[in-house]
């Protein structure tokens, strides 16, 4: 949580330091911020939120506001300690202007401004306003407004005194250049959720988000911090005990909050951030939480005779099965592996979280040994059934190598042996898969029928998964194994693409394969293997010429274009296609429509999967009902 230290630190000009300048950004905008597309305009926000954020860790900064003008411009305000305006002594140059037009010119960099900072590098806000055909910054400093404007990396007007007020901060207003981004579309529900997620890791800091144009207005403020976080997410998993178990503490100045809880569920979600930032490849901190996490929960059971002596050490996949954590540091001096920082590298972290790990829960499961059992028993459960799983896979394995004698009889393999040339189309209906075996190339397409609705793994067991024959059958199919078993190398195909009908029941089925995917085999999503085939909703014959069409708004603005005789044909589903038409539409590389399925966040894609596949109806009705005008496909 963000602490307010016993003496506000000094904030001002000479503590700006200048590494270098900024033209390259506007020549190599993908480089600053991975790309020019939606995701570059999120980066672009999250960039200048960073700086309140930043100033809200200092304790100095209790409130953030976002809004989505009419114009498509942003403006994020922040009442901090607002950002320097004197003459820095090295320059002679406004520190406002020094820091919005030179890259890697802040006050990060010393430790003096800034205790901890998600923005080391420094090359945020200089980088928004460089790719911003418009850009405003106003400061609320000593009972004066200093307002300063600047266009596509130059300056537009000289720092100026325009007012006086009693606030205090710092309020940055842009408009994303044209000349770079083309559309400017924002992803709304994607900044909603992080603002959401920030407003948990930073407990008591109120952030609101408003979008003028759709007149919507959000306000996050989590008192509980990730306790309340975690407490959110378990409840959508069941839990089996009524509170995370909460851990704070702080030892050579970094600060570590773990907050975890048991649930019913079959898969452990454990998120670990530095500095606000979400570590998806983990790191020191991660590794410290699990390796400590196992090793004190085997002693633990141990020592009260939970575990029994002819009982096996509990994995660390036992143990964590059903867990919902989020682990949470912030620290002066965090070392990054790679540009991205999605892996923290501080070997001092693990140990400092062991230690505190095996004081604060020892001193929990004293204060409640009836939690201690419940998780430890829940963990010897899932140590059962993996044995029991491990057991029915090496059945299975004596009874004959994984070559094509082994595959599923459904299949209709492809004569390529050669995973970077071949793909496998996940059909929808023997009727749908009987004409995608006849309209197929068979050099490089295989082709695997499933019958009825997959099995909702979410709501199952992996004993129940492995007796499944529609998912035994993907398994085998695809060969690599799941979880604990999956080898990228045994993989028989480069792309795997879902096919189901253009319709609601399609949809459905899509959804529970990829549920399957993402909990099973993340891997495959993460390389980049999955992907959705997108079959036309209407095919049209005008004359000798055939048209096909993906959506009603098409279709209507052919009829607005075209008079005349022509006949339109909805097509009700894939098994409706003959051969021919399947493979023109939907299978022929040259001219059929893959969406490639990508994880954007785990930890949004692990939350819209809870809601939607879990087994709360009233929280997915709820869902739904808010998000069935902005949402036509999962977006993960």
């Amino acid at each position: 949580m963000a602490t307010k230290p016993q003496e506000m630190p000094a904030y001002e000009a000479d503590q700006i330091q200048v590494l270098e300048d900024l033209e390259p950004v506007r020549l190599r905008p993908g480089m600053y911020i991975g790309s020019t597309g939606q995701s570059g305009l999120m980066h672009l926000i999250e960039e200048v939120v960073d700086n309140s954020i930043d100033e809200a860790l200092e304790g100095v900064c209790t409130e953030i506001s976002v809004i989505i003008h009419k114009d498509n411009s942003v403006s994020i305000e922040d009442n901090g300690r607002g950002m320097p305006i004197g003459v820095h002594t090295g320059t002679g140059i406004p520190a406002l202007e020094l820091v919005m037009m030179t890259l890697h010119a802040g006050g990060k960099f010393d430790n003096k401004s800034y205790h901890v900072s998600g923005g080391l590098h420094g090359v945020g806000v200089s980088v928004v306003n460089a790719l911003s055909e418009f850009m405003a910054v106003e400061v609320y400093k000593d009972g004066a407004i200093h307002r300063q404007e600047f266009s596509r990396g130059a300056k537009k007007t000289e720092l100026a005194t325009t007012g006086t007020t009693t606030k205090r901060g710092t309020r940055t207003t842009f408009l994303p250049d044209h000349e770079i981004f083309g559309e400017i579309k924002y992803n709304f529900p994607k900044l909603s959720h992080r603002l959401r997620e920030l407003s948990y890791l930073n407990g008591g800091l109120k952030i609101s988000l408003e979008n003028e144009t759709a007149g919507v207005k959000r306000t996050f403020q989590n008192k509980g911090g990730i306790a309340s976080f975690v407490l959110e997410m378990a409840e959508k998993k069941e839990p089996i005990h009524p509170k995370p178990v909460y851990i704070h503490g702080q030892e050579a100045g970094i600060d570590i909050e773990i907050a975890m809880q048991w649930t019913g569920s079959y898969d452990e979600s454990i998120y670990a951030f530095a500095n606000n930032i979400n570590t998806v490849d983990g790191g020191t901190h991660l590794t410290g939480f699990k390796t400590t996490l196992t090793k004190f929960l085997n002693e633990y059971g141990r020592d009260k005779k939970i575990l029994k002596k002819a009982d096996p050490n509990l994995r660390g996949e036992d143990i964590r099965e059903g867990l919902v954590s989020i682990i949470s540091v912030k620290i002066p001096n965090p070392e990054f592996e790679g540009q991205t920082k999605t892996k923290l590298g501080n070997p001092e972290v693990a140990g400092i979280i062991g230690t505190m790990i095996q004081e604060r829960l020892g001193l929990y499961f004293q204060k409640k040994p009836q939690i201690a059992r419940m998780v430890i028993e829940k963990s010897i459960s899932a140590s059962r059934a993996r044995q029991a799983a491990s057991k029915a896979r090496n059945m299975a394995r004596r009874k004959g190598p994984l070559s094509s004698t082994a595959l599923p009889g459904k299949l209709a393999d492809c004569s390529n042996r050669n995973p970077e040339f071949s793909e496998l189309f996940i059909v929808e209906g023997d009727s749908a898969g009987g004409s995608a075996k006849q309209g197929r190339d068979r050099n490089f397409q295989a082709i695997l029928p499933l019958r009825g609705k997959v099995l909702n793994v979410e709501k199952a067991g992996l004993a129940k998964l492995l007796d499944n024959l529609e998912i035994k059958a993907m398994i085998t199919a695809i060969g690599t194994g799941i979880r604990d078993d999956f080898s990228p190398e045994r993989l028989r195909y480069g792309k795997l693409i879902i096919m189901s009908d253009a319709d609601v029941d399609g949809a459905h089925i899509s959804t529970l394969i990829l549920t399957f995917f993402y909990r099973y085999l993340p891997k495959l999503i993460e390389e980049g293997h999955v992907f959705i085939a997108k079959p036309p909703l209407y095919q049209i014959k005008n004359g000798k010429k055939t048209i096909y069409m993906h959506t009603d708004a098409e279709l209507d603005a052919y009829r607005e274009e075209h008079a005349g005789n022509y006949a339109v044909k909805r097509f009700k589903g894939l098994g409706e296609m003959n051969p021919r038409e399947l493979w023109e539409t939907t299978m022929d590389p040259e001219t059929r429509i893959l969406k490639l399925i990508e994880i954007r966040s785990h930890l949004e894609a692990d939350d819209i999967f809870s809601t939607l596949m879990g087994t709360d109806v009233a929280l997915r009705r709820d869902f739904i009902w808010e998000n069935s005008d902005k949402i036509t496909t999962l977006d993960i």
